[in-house]
Protein backbone atom coordinates (compact mmCIF):
# COMPACT_ATOMS: atom_id res chain seq x y z
CA UNK A 1 0.00 0.00 0.00
CA UNK A 2 2.82 2.41 1.08
CA UNK A 3 4.22 2.22 -2.94
CA UNK A 4 0.99 3.11 -4.55
CA UNK A 5 0.67 5.76 -1.74
CA UNK A 6 4.43 6.96 -2.56
CA UNK A 7 3.61 6.25 -6.47
CA UNK A 8 0.35 8.72 -6.07
CA UNK A 9 2.62 11.79 -4.54
CA UNK A 10 5.04 11.28 -7.17
CA UNK A 11 2.28 12.03 -9.46
CA UNK A 12 0.81 15.11 -7.44
CA UNK A 13 4.44 16.40 -7.74
CA UNK A 14 4.28 16.04 -11.50
CA UNK A 15 0.65 17.68 -11.87
CA UNK A 16 2.07 20.71 -9.59
CA UNK A 17 5.49 20.77 -11.75
CA UNK A 18 3.28 20.28 -15.25
CA UNK A 19 1.06 23.66 -13.95
CA UNK A 20 4.05 25.66 -14.06
CA UNK A 21 5.43 24.69 -17.26
CA UNK A 22 1.99 25.79 -18.46
CA UNK A 23 2.04 29.28 -16.21
CA UNK A 24 5.59 29.63 -17.75
CA UNK A 25 4.11 28.99 -21.42
CA UNK A 26 0.72 31.02 -20.91
CA UNK A 27 1.57 33.65 -18.71
CA UNK A 28 5.27 34.23 -18.98
CA UNK A 29 6.04 33.58 -22.85
CA UNK A 30 8.79 31.15 -21.74
CA UNK A 31 9.98 29.94 -25.02
CA UNK A 32 9.73 25.94 -25.92
CA UNK A 33 13.45 25.46 -25.78
CA UNK A 34 13.74 26.94 -22.36
CA UNK A 35 10.82 25.74 -20.77
CA UNK A 36 12.16 22.05 -22.10
CA UNK A 37 15.18 22.51 -20.35
CA UNK A 38 13.68 23.18 -17.08
CA UNK A 39 11.52 20.25 -17.54
CA UNK A 40 14.99 18.03 -17.26
CA UNK A 41 15.62 20.01 -13.83
CA UNK A 42 11.61 18.93 -12.95
CA UNK A 43 12.06 15.27 -13.41
CA UNK A 44 15.36 15.08 -11.97
CA UNK A 45 13.67 16.60 -8.95
CA UNK A 46 10.85 14.26 -8.99
CA UNK A 47 12.61 10.89 -9.92
CA UNK A 48 15.67 11.36 -6.98
CA UNK A 49 12.76 12.10 -4.36
CA UNK A 50 10.63 9.21 -5.58
CA UNK A 51 12.95 6.69 -6.31
CA UNK A 52 11.22 3.57 -7.75
CA UNK A 53 8.04 5.18 -8.17
CA UNK A 54 7.05 6.27 -11.52
CA UNK A 55 4.19 3.78 -12.27
CA UNK A 56 1.66 6.55 -13.06
CA UNK A 57 4.04 9.46 -13.68
CA UNK A 58 5.62 7.81 -16.86
CA UNK A 59 2.36 6.75 -18.10
CA UNK A 60 2.19 10.45 -19.53
CA UNK A 61 5.34 10.51 -21.56
CA UNK A 62 4.42 6.89 -22.75
CA UNK A 63 1.06 8.36 -23.92
CA UNK A 64 2.94 11.13 -25.71
CA UNK A 65 5.15 8.56 -27.32
CA UNK A 66 2.11 6.68 -28.73
CA UNK A 67 0.56 9.46 -30.22
CA UNK A 68 3.78 11.01 -32.07
CA UNK A 69 3.86 7.37 -33.41
CA UNK A 70 -0.07 7.75 -34.73
CA UNK A 71 0.97 11.23 -36.36
CA UNK A 72 3.62 10.06 -38.38
CA UNK A 73 2.27 8.66 -41.52
CA UNK A 74 -0.77 10.76 -42.03
CA UNK A 75 1.76 13.30 -41.95
CA UNK A 76 3.81 11.59 -44.39
CA UNK A 77 0.53 10.39 -46.48
CA UNK A 78 -0.25 14.76 -46.97
CA UNK A 79 3.33 16.14 -47.18
CA UNK A 80 4.78 13.90 -49.89
CA UNK A 81 1.95 14.29 -51.96
CA UNK A 82 1.56 17.76 -51.38
CA UNK A 83 5.16 18.31 -51.92
CA UNK A 84 5.94 16.71 -55.40
CA UNK A 85 2.05 17.54 -56.62
CA UNK A 86 3.53 21.09 -56.10
CA UNK A 87 6.05 20.98 -58.48
CA UNK A 88 3.97 21.90 -61.16
CA UNK A 89 3.23 20.68 -64.94
CA UNK A 90 5.78 22.85 -67.21
CA UNK A 91 8.88 20.78 -68.73
CA UNK A 92 10.74 23.93 -66.99
CA UNK A 93 9.83 23.91 -63.62
CA UNK A 94 10.08 20.19 -63.87
CA UNK A 95 13.37 20.10 -64.79
CA UNK A 96 14.62 22.76 -61.87
CA UNK A 97 11.89 20.72 -59.99
CA UNK A 98 13.73 17.26 -60.05
CA UNK A 99 17.14 19.21 -59.42
CA UNK A 100 16.43 20.87 -56.76
CA UNK A 101 15.01 17.23 -55.55
CA UNK A 102 17.89 15.52 -56.42
CA UNK A 103 20.63 18.56 -54.24
CA UNK A 104 18.05 18.17 -51.31
CA UNK A 105 17.69 14.44 -51.29
CA UNK A 106 21.53 14.35 -51.49
CA UNK A 107 22.33 16.29 -48.77
CA UNK A 108 20.32 14.38 -46.62
CA UNK A 109 22.17 11.43 -47.68
CA UNK A 110 25.69 13.08 -47.29
CA UNK A 111 24.20 14.40 -43.62
CA UNK A 112 22.97 10.48 -42.99
CA UNK A 113 25.97 8.70 -44.27
CA UNK A 114 28.84 10.94 -42.01
CA UNK A 115 26.56 10.78 -38.88
CA UNK A 116 26.56 6.82 -39.53
CA UNK A 117 30.39 6.81 -40.04
CA UNK A 118 30.43 9.12 -36.93
CA UNK A 119 27.84 7.21 -34.27
CA UNK A 120 30.04 3.72 -35.00
CA UNK A 121 33.14 5.14 -35.15
CA UNK A 122 32.68 6.51 -31.66
CA UNK A 123 30.46 3.79 -30.38
CA UNK A 124 28.07 6.81 -29.31
CA UNK A 125 25.16 5.23 -27.07
CA UNK A 126 27.67 2.57 -25.56
CA UNK A 127 27.36 2.05 -21.50
CA UNK A 128 24.58 4.27 -21.35
CA UNK A 129 22.29 2.82 -18.82
CA UNK A 130 18.41 2.83 -19.40
CA UNK A 131 15.88 0.82 -18.82
CA UNK A 132 13.07 0.15 -21.86
CA UNK A 133 9.65 0.32 -20.95
CA UNK A 134 8.93 -4.03 -19.60
CA UNK A 135 6.23 -3.62 -22.43
CA UNK A 136 8.59 -3.36 -25.00
CA UNK A 137 9.49 -6.21 -27.85
CA UNK A 138 12.08 -5.30 -29.85
CA UNK A 139 11.88 -6.29 -33.12
CA UNK A 140 13.72 -8.70 -35.61
CA UNK A 141 16.26 -6.46 -37.78
CA UNK A 142 15.53 -7.53 -41.61
CA UNK A 143 17.11 -9.17 -43.82
CA UNK A 144 18.63 -7.21 -47.31
CA UNK A 145 16.77 -9.49 -49.49
CA UNK A 146 13.70 -8.92 -46.95
CA UNK A 147 14.32 -5.05 -46.47
CA UNK A 148 14.13 -4.51 -50.37
CA UNK A 149 11.13 -6.22 -50.42
CA UNK A 150 9.05 -4.60 -47.89
CA UNK A 151 10.26 -1.40 -49.76
CA UNK A 152 7.16 -1.38 -51.50
CA UNK A 153 3.46 -1.08 -50.42
CA UNK A 154 0.71 -4.15 -50.77
CA UNK A 155 -1.75 -3.53 -47.76
CA UNK A 156 -2.01 0.26 -47.19
CA UNK A 157 -4.34 -0.80 -43.99
CA UNK A 158 -1.15 -3.22 -42.98
CA UNK A 159 1.50 -1.33 -43.40
CA UNK A 160 -0.30 1.65 -41.62
CA UNK A 161 -1.04 -0.62 -38.71
CA UNK A 162 2.25 -2.22 -38.50
CA UNK A 163 4.24 1.21 -38.63
CA UNK A 164 6.05 0.11 -41.94
CA UNK A 165 6.70 3.76 -43.05
CA UNK A 166 8.97 3.42 -46.11
CA UNK A 167 5.61 1.17 -48.44
CA UNK A 168 3.22 3.92 -47.77
CA UNK A 169 6.06 6.85 -48.58
CA UNK A 170 6.47 4.84 -52.06
CA UNK A 171 3.04 4.56 -52.27
CA UNK A 172 2.39 8.18 -51.87
CA UNK A 173 5.13 9.19 -54.80
CA UNK A 174 3.20 6.84 -56.98
CA UNK A 175 0.02 8.53 -56.33
CA UNK A 176 2.21 11.72 -56.67
CA UNK A 177 3.80 11.07 -59.88
CA UNK A 178 0.33 10.05 -61.09
CA UNK A 179 -1.07 13.54 -61.13
CA UNK A 180 -2.18 14.94 -64.04
CA UNK A 181 -4.45 17.56 -65.17
CA UNK A 182 -4.74 19.58 -62.21
CA UNK A 183 -8.27 21.06 -63.79
CA UNK A 184 -9.55 17.17 -63.73
CA UNK A 185 -8.28 16.57 -60.14
CA UNK A 186 -8.90 19.82 -58.50
CA UNK A 187 -10.70 18.70 -55.57
CA UNK A 188 -8.42 16.03 -54.82
CA UNK A 189 -5.52 18.83 -54.96
CA UNK A 190 -7.44 20.89 -52.19
CA UNK A 191 -8.30 17.91 -50.11
CA UNK A 192 -3.96 17.11 -50.17
CA UNK A 193 -3.38 20.72 -49.18
CA UNK A 194 -6.05 21.27 -46.68
CA UNK A 195 -5.04 18.10 -45.21
CA UNK A 196 -1.16 19.03 -45.28
CA UNK A 197 -1.80 22.21 -43.43
CA UNK A 198 -4.42 20.48 -41.18
CA UNK A 199 -1.53 17.74 -40.43
CA UNK A 200 1.32 20.59 -39.99
CA UNK A 201 -1.12 22.22 -37.20
CA UNK A 202 -1.55 18.84 -35.59
CA UNK A 203 2.18 17.84 -35.05
CA UNK A 204 3.05 21.84 -33.84
CA UNK A 205 -0.03 20.88 -31.35
CA UNK A 206 1.27 17.59 -30.47
CA UNK A 207 4.83 18.29 -30.20
CA UNK A 208 3.60 21.61 -28.05
CA UNK A 209 3.55 18.68 -25.24
CA UNK A 210 7.07 17.66 -25.32
CA UNK A 211 8.41 19.34 -22.26
CA UNK A 212 5.30 17.46 -20.32
CA UNK A 213 6.78 13.72 -22.02
CA UNK A 214 10.16 15.39 -21.17
CA UNK A 215 9.11 15.66 -17.36
CA UNK A 216 7.84 12.14 -17.01
CA UNK A 217 10.72 10.59 -19.22
CA UNK A 218 13.28 11.87 -17.08
CA UNK A 219 11.61 11.59 -13.98
CA UNK A 220 11.35 7.74 -14.53
CA UNK A 221 14.72 6.86 -15.86
CA UNK A 222 16.50 9.35 -13.04
CA UNK A 223 14.24 7.40 -10.83
CA UNK A 224 15.51 3.75 -12.55
CA UNK A 225 19.17 4.92 -12.24
CA UNK A 226 21.04 7.13 -10.85
CA UNK A 227 21.36 11.00 -12.23
CA UNK A 228 25.21 9.70 -13.46
CA UNK A 229 23.69 7.91 -15.56
CA UNK A 230 22.24 10.41 -17.99
CA UNK A 231 25.81 12.54 -18.60
CA UNK A 232 26.66 10.33 -21.51
CA UNK A 233 23.62 11.56 -22.92
CA UNK A 234 25.76 14.94 -23.52
CA UNK A 235 27.71 13.07 -25.73
CA UNK A 236 25.01 13.18 -28.59
CA UNK A 237 24.89 16.64 -28.31
CA UNK A 238 28.50 17.58 -28.90
CA UNK A 239 28.19 15.21 -31.45
CA UNK A 240 25.11 16.59 -33.40
CA UNK A 241 26.80 19.95 -33.45
CA UNK A 242 29.99 18.56 -34.76
CA UNK A 243 28.22 16.49 -37.56
CA UNK A 244 25.77 19.21 -38.44
CA UNK A 245 29.30 21.89 -38.25
CA UNK A 246 30.74 19.12 -41.16
CA UNK A 247 27.61 19.06 -43.04
CA UNK A 248 26.98 23.09 -43.27
CA UNK A 249 30.41 24.04 -43.85
CA UNK A 250 32.35 21.65 -45.30
CA UNK A 251 30.02 19.27 -47.20
CA UNK A 252 27.68 21.89 -48.56
CA UNK A 253 30.98 23.95 -49.04
CA UNK A 254 32.19 21.16 -51.37
CA UNK A 255 29.41 20.53 -53.10
CA UNK A 256 29.42 24.94 -54.14
CA UNK A 257 33.09 24.61 -55.20
CA UNK A 258 32.80 20.96 -57.42
CA UNK A 259 29.15 21.12 -58.56
CA UNK A 260 28.32 25.01 -58.68
CA UNK A 261 32.26 25.87 -59.61
CA UNK A 262 31.63 28.72 -57.29
CA UNK A 263 33.57 30.37 -54.55
CA UNK A 264 32.48 28.70 -50.76
CA UNK A 265 33.66 31.76 -49.30
CA UNK A 266 30.71 33.95 -50.69
CA UNK A 267 28.43 31.41 -50.15
CA UNK A 268 28.48 31.61 -46.80
CA UNK A 269 29.00 35.19 -46.50
CA UNK A 270 25.40 35.85 -48.54
CA UNK A 271 23.25 33.13 -46.28
CA UNK A 272 25.10 33.93 -43.27
CA UNK A 273 21.95 35.95 -42.20
CA UNK A 274 19.56 33.33 -43.14
CA UNK A 275 21.01 30.50 -41.14
CA UNK A 276 21.58 33.05 -38.25
CA UNK A 277 17.40 33.55 -38.04
CA UNK A 278 17.34 29.76 -38.28
CA UNK A 279 19.37 29.22 -35.48
CA UNK A 280 17.62 31.36 -33.53
CA UNK A 281 14.14 30.62 -34.18
CA UNK A 282 14.63 26.86 -35.54
CA UNK A 283 12.29 27.20 -37.84
CA UNK A 284 13.06 26.59 -41.59
CA UNK A 285 9.53 27.63 -42.78
CA UNK A 286 10.01 31.09 -40.83
CA UNK A 287 13.25 31.28 -42.53
CA UNK A 288 12.36 31.05 -46.10
CA UNK A 289 12.13 35.30 -46.52
CA UNK A 290 14.96 36.13 -45.21
CA UNK A 291 16.76 32.56 -47.15
CA UNK A 292 14.82 34.01 -50.45
CA UNK A 293 16.36 37.47 -49.20
CA UNK A 294 19.33 36.08 -49.39
CA UNK A 295 19.61 34.62 -52.31
CA UNK A 296 18.20 36.77 -54.67
CA UNK A 297 20.05 39.96 -53.16
CA UNK A 298 23.60 38.70 -52.43
CA UNK A 299 24.04 35.52 -54.33
CA UNK A 300 22.05 36.33 -57.28
CA UNK A 301 19.70 33.35 -57.49
CA UNK A 302 16.64 33.63 -60.14
CA UNK A 303 13.45 35.04 -57.89
CA UNK A 304 11.08 32.17 -58.86
CA UNK A 305 14.09 29.55 -58.42
CA UNK A 306 15.17 31.24 -54.53
CA UNK A 307 11.25 30.85 -54.01
CA UNK A 308 10.69 27.58 -55.27
CA UNK A 309 13.94 26.08 -53.51
CA UNK A 310 13.87 27.62 -50.42
CA UNK A 311 10.23 26.49 -49.68
CA UNK A 312 10.38 23.13 -51.02
CA UNK A 313 13.80 22.91 -48.73
CA UNK A 314 11.11 23.65 -45.50
CA UNK A 315 9.71 20.64 -46.66
CA UNK A 316 12.01 17.93 -48.31
CA UNK A 317 15.36 16.50 -47.31
CA UNK A 318 16.69 18.85 -43.96
CA UNK A 319 20.07 17.49 -43.65
CA UNK A 320 19.84 18.29 -40.47
CA UNK A 321 16.70 17.19 -39.06
CA UNK A 322 16.26 14.15 -41.51
CA UNK A 323 19.60 13.61 -42.21
CA UNK A 324 21.86 14.02 -39.08
CA UNK A 325 19.34 13.58 -36.13
CA UNK A 326 17.40 10.44 -36.43
CA UNK A 327 20.30 8.58 -37.72
CA UNK A 328 22.78 10.02 -34.72
CA UNK A 329 19.32 8.41 -32.93
CA UNK A 330 19.28 5.01 -34.63
CA UNK A 331 22.81 4.35 -34.41
CA UNK A 332 23.02 5.72 -30.50
CA UNK A 333 20.37 3.51 -29.55
CA UNK A 334 21.42 0.14 -31.70
CA UNK A 335 24.61 0.67 -29.13
CA UNK A 336 22.26 1.49 -26.07
CA UNK A 337 20.31 -1.77 -26.62
CA UNK A 338 23.33 -3.72 -27.73
CA UNK A 339 21.42 -4.76 -30.82
CA UNK A 340 24.08 -6.72 -33.56
CA UNK A 341 23.79 -5.03 -36.89
CA UNK A 342 25.69 -5.90 -39.88
CA UNK A 343 27.28 -3.17 -42.07
CA UNK A 344 24.47 -3.52 -45.00
CA UNK A 345 21.72 -3.49 -42.16
CA UNK A 346 24.03 -0.07 -40.97
CA UNK A 347 23.48 1.41 -44.70
CA UNK A 348 20.46 1.00 -44.52
CA UNK A 349 19.72 3.04 -42.28
CA UNK A 350 20.95 5.91 -44.28
CA UNK A 351 18.17 4.57 -47.20
CA UNK A 352 15.33 4.79 -45.02
CA UNK A 353 16.73 8.55 -43.62
CA UNK A 354 16.67 9.49 -46.97
CA UNK A 355 12.83 7.94 -47.90
CA UNK A 356 11.75 9.64 -44.74
CA UNK A 357 13.08 12.99 -45.09
CA UNK A 358 10.81 13.37 -48.12
CA UNK A 359 7.73 14.17 -45.96
CA UNK A 360 9.62 16.66 -43.30
CA UNK A 361 8.01 19.93 -42.19
CA UNK A 362 10.06 23.17 -41.62
CA UNK A 363 8.51 23.72 -38.24
CA UNK A 364 10.29 23.65 -34.47
CA UNK A 365 10.14 20.05 -33.50
CA UNK A 366 9.67 17.46 -36.20
CA UNK A 367 12.94 16.17 -36.00
CA UNK A 368 11.17 14.14 -33.50
CA UNK A 369 8.39 13.14 -36.00
CA UNK A 370 11.42 12.06 -38.72
CA UNK A 371 13.27 10.03 -36.31
CA UNK A 372 10.30 8.22 -35.30
CA UNK A 373 9.64 7.46 -39.00
CA UNK A 374 13.29 6.16 -39.13
CA UNK A 375 12.96 4.08 -35.82
CA UNK A 376 9.17 2.37 -37.03
CA UNK A 377 10.92 1.46 -40.22
CA UNK A 378 13.50 -0.28 -38.58
CA UNK A 379 12.02 -1.45 -36.12
CA UNK A 380 13.56 0.57 -32.84
CA UNK A 381 11.50 1.96 -29.22
CA UNK A 382 10.33 5.13 -29.83
CA UNK A 383 11.07 5.87 -26.58
CA UNK A 384 14.52 6.66 -26.44
CA UNK A 385 13.45 9.23 -28.75
CA UNK A 386 11.86 10.85 -26.21
CA UNK A 387 14.89 10.23 -23.49
CA UNK A 388 16.82 12.54 -25.95
CA UNK A 389 14.66 15.20 -26.32
CA UNK A 390 15.79 17.50 -23.95
CA UNK A 391 19.24 17.61 -25.93
CA UNK A 392 16.95 18.05 -28.95
CA UNK A 393 15.53 21.23 -28.10
CA UNK A 394 19.48 22.30 -27.99
CA UNK A 395 20.45 20.61 -31.03
CA UNK A 396 17.32 21.88 -32.87
CA UNK A 397 19.21 25.30 -33.27
CA UNK A 398 21.85 23.91 -35.02
CA UNK A 399 20.24 21.73 -37.22
CA UNK A 400 17.61 24.23 -38.28
CA UNK A 401 20.66 26.01 -39.52
CA UNK A 402 22.26 22.81 -41.57
CA UNK A 403 18.76 22.59 -43.26
CA UNK A 404 18.46 26.26 -44.18
CA UNK A 405 22.07 26.25 -45.54
CA UNK A 406 21.39 22.92 -47.36
CA UNK A 407 18.02 24.54 -49.00
CA UNK A 408 20.01 27.35 -50.07
CA UNK A 409 22.89 25.26 -51.30
CA UNK A 410 20.54 23.30 -53.24
CA UNK A 411 19.12 26.17 -54.70
CA UNK A 412 22.10 28.13 -55.36
CA UNK A 413 23.59 24.71 -57.38
CA UNK A 414 20.15 24.58 -59.35
CA UNK A 415 20.44 28.12 -60.59
CA UNK A 416 23.93 27.71 -61.35
CA UNK A 417 23.55 24.81 -63.22
CA UNK A 418 20.53 25.95 -65.53
CA UNK A 419 22.76 29.35 -66.16
CA UNK A 420 19.91 31.38 -63.89
CA UNK A 421 22.69 32.93 -61.55
CA UNK A 422 24.67 36.06 -61.26
CA UNK A 423 27.90 35.88 -60.77
CA UNK A 424 28.65 39.55 -60.48
CA UNK A 425 26.21 39.87 -57.53
CA UNK A 426 26.97 36.29 -56.11
CA UNK A 427 31.01 37.58 -56.32
CA UNK A 428 29.58 40.92 -54.71
CA UNK A 429 30.92 42.99 -57.84
CA UNK A 430 27.20 44.44 -58.28
CA UNK A 431 24.28 44.77 -55.60
CA UNK A 432 20.78 44.41 -55.90
CA UNK A 433 18.65 47.21 -55.47
CA UNK A 434 16.03 46.61 -52.56
CA UNK A 435 13.24 47.55 -54.59
CA UNK A 436 14.20 44.34 -56.55
CA UNK A 437 14.72 41.75 -53.41
CA UNK A 438 12.64 39.91 -52.22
Amino acid sequence: MSVEILDLAALALTAVFFALLYYLHKKKHVDFGARTILAVGLGLIVGLVFKGHHTYVAAVGTIYAHVVSAVVIPLLIFSIISSITNLGNSVRLKNIGLKTVFFLVLNTFFASLITLIAGVVTNIGHGVKYELATDYTAKEVPTFVDTVISLFPQNLASHWANGEVVPIVVFCILVAISYNKPEEVAPFKKFIDAGDVVMGRVVSYVISFTPYAVLSLIARAVSRSSPADLVPLLSVLVLAYVLCAIQAFVVEGALIKIVGKLDPVQFFKGVWPAGTVAFTSQSSVGTIPVTVNQLTKKLGVNEDIAAFGASLGANLGMPGCAGVWPTLLAVFTIHLLGIDYTPVQYAFLVVLAVVVSIGTVGVPGTATITATALFAAAGLPVEAIILLSPISSIADMARTATNVVGAAAATTLVAATEGQLDKAVYNGEVEVPAAEAV
